[in-house]
């Protein structure tokens, strides 16, 4: 096992960088742990935000540099790579401005003389996926080094270059070694470090499987673990939604970065046979115009999966959907061209023993559904095992969010196939995991919230 960089486009190896030693792993942890005890937990909040402010400011300043990166290493269509930049230097400012706030003590009403002070409590390990190779990243590194917490980053092994770019910001910055450090380490490390005392909380972004293991890992360990998972995100299109609008959103929410992310839309489920057949047409009419290609061609909107693995998953998928009754109404091929692209692809008929039916896609892969009624559409939506995000549709807000109550994920977007913001929390129910990352709630993962009560000398209160 390596770190390495193969370009999805061409299906082209670029380069290798060596795991690291077990002594290597280690040295990194003492110097995390060290320079969390005698120094990165005592500095005031403003100095750690103000390095933090700064590797917003470099991030700026390189965008063209560190757009680069993720394109090269997971395909990831330049336009949307400059997007991803932008939203994870404003996540870095959102904590540096606001890190005071949200770490301010707070007074327990009715409870004189009681106080609750947030504390950092050291070294998080977390272990990230490709697909956003730097918003994976600033969801924990941004609100722990805020809190005063230490940071060990486990990276994907497709995407070093990436990984290395985003450990450069916080040198650049001022950070101190220890504070930030980027890993090129085993699944066997991870798991050693996960049994280190000196780690103190494990985040993980990733599949069920992975989830699954490093959960049972952490709690065998008594440390918190925040897991993101996977997601199977339903987008309800109820029967006042405009369909012009509903169509634009679902085609961005289901082909955004190649169908790769967590919260794309996965199901679109209309309520009504007319509808339905309106939409279904109109969605095959703008999948056919999607332009797919070369990544760096400002112009594509469907760049390529990010291995040939991936591609090659996916292909078995949809191939196993048709073989239990699915009808593939559009694409469900392989690109003919170099690198690891798949069609756009819509699929239908899908029942509830298909096992598409409760299966995540990972790529451009939509499963579309009729029903006759609202309620039905609910109970499809929610029968699912996963639970991260939803989104639904309708023209009646207040109505839309009467369902949006009902639905069980995570995370509702109303009329919006995404719309990410530092201070949203992030986060699902259900296999898709527990825990919150970015907004309040995500800074507050990995804290003390220490009790202080106050007494006088005599012991009253």
């Amino acid at each position: 096992m390596s770190f390495r960089t193969v370009n999805p486009a061409t299906g082209e190896f670029v380069k290798e960088f060596p795991l690291q030693t077990d002594a290597q792993v280690f040295a990194a942890l003492d110097t995390a742990e060290k320079r969390y005890r005698e120094d990165w937990k005592f500095r005031s909040v403003a100095e750690r935000a103000r390095i933090v402010g700064r590797a917003a400011q470099i991030l700026r300043e390189k965008r063209d540099e560190y757009a680069k990166y993720p394109t090269l290493e997971m395909g990831k269509v330049v336009r949307f790579g400059y997007m991803e930049i932008d939203l994870v230097a404003d996540i870095l400012d959102y904590y540096a401005e606001h890190g005071e706030r949200l770490l301010a003590a707070q007074a327990l009403p009715g409870e004189p003389g009681a106080t609750v002070v947030a504390e950092p409590i050291g070294v998080i390990l977390a272990i990230e996926p490709w697909n956003f190779p730097y918003y994976q990243l600033v969801r924990v590194a941004a609100p722990q080094l805020i809190a005063g917490n230490v940071v060990l980053m486990k990276h994907a092994e497709n995407v070093p270059q990436c990984a290395l770019a985003f450990a450069r910001l916080f040198e650049e910055a001022g950070a101190p070694e220890g504070v930030y450090t980027n890993l090129f380490c085993s699944i066997d490390q991870i798991a050693s470090l996960i049994d280190d005392f000196r780690v103190r909380g494990v985040a993980l972004t990733g599949s069920e499987r992975a989830g699954t293991s490093v959960g049972e890992r952490a709690g065998r360990n008594l440390k918190k673990v925040i897991l993101e998972l996977g997601g199977s995100d339903p987008a309800l299109i109820l029967e006042g939604a405009p369909l012009d609008h509903a169509v634009e959103q679902c085609v961005m929410g289901r082909t955004f970065n190649s169908g790769q992310g967590c919260v794309n839309i996965k199901r679109v489920i209309v309520v009504g046979k007319t509808r339905g057949a309106q939409m279904l047409a109109a969605l095959k009419e703008r999948f056919a115009a999607i332009k797919v290609g070369d990544p760096t061609d400002e112009t594509t909107l469907l760049g390529p999966l990010v291995s040939e693995r991936a591609l090659e998953g996916l292909l078995k998928q949809i191939e196993d959907a048709k073989a239990a009754g699915a009808t593939i109404v559009y694409g469900g091929k392989r690109v003919d061209r170099p690198g690891f692209y798949l069609e756009p692809t819509i699929i239908t008929d899908i029942a509830e023993d298909n096992p598409l039916y409760q299966q995540e896609a990972f790529g451009p892969v939509l499963s579309f559904y009729v029903v006759d009624s609202e309620e039905a559409a609910i109970a499809l939506a929610n029968d699912s095992k996963y639970g991260l995000g939803a989104f639904v549709f309708d023209a009646d807000i207040e109505h839309a969010k009467q369902v949006a109550s009902r639905i069980e994920s995570g995370m509702v977007y109303i009329n919006s196939c995404f719309v990410d913001s530092p201070g949203l929390p992030f986060g699902g129910v259900k296999n898709s995991g527990f825990g919150r990352e970015l907004s309040e709630q995500g800074i507050g993962e990995f804290l003390n919230r220490k009790l202080i009560r106050i007494a006088d000398a005599a012991g009253s209160q």
